[in-house]
């Protein structure tokens, strides 16, 4: 006899506020034991400086889910659209040794 698994759908609610979304170029990736911290920032041509406009901290599991799920949908993005080349510059820059922002 097959077990059926039961699935739960959960209702995720966008605000207006946020629908428009937050463009980021760059991200600032650092962990700890407990969890994953995302700063996502901007960088513009000759700037020197940018500010983190959102930082997402997320459970290891939830880290590692999360990025399954970003290779899943870049594969099926390449299988539609082709290959996504390897970013270049401003994306060869790396943020400072000194400790980021909290």
């Amino acid at each position: 006899m097959e077990k059926k698994q039961k699935t739960q759908q959960i209702n995720i609610e966008l605000d207006q506020e946020i629908s428009s979304g937050e463009y980021a170029n760059f991200v600032v990736v650092t962990h700890s034991s407990a969890e994953f911290v995302m700063d996502f920032t901007r960088i513009l041509p000759g700037v020197s400086k940018a500010k983190v406009h959102s930082r997402i901290i997320m459970a290891p599991q939830h880290a590692k889910a999360y990025l399954m799920a970003l290779q899943d949908n870049i594969r099926k993005f390449e299988e539609k659209n082709g290959e996504i080349k390897n970013p270049r510059a401003p994306f060869d820059m790396k943020p400072p040794d000194t400790v980021l922002p909290n």
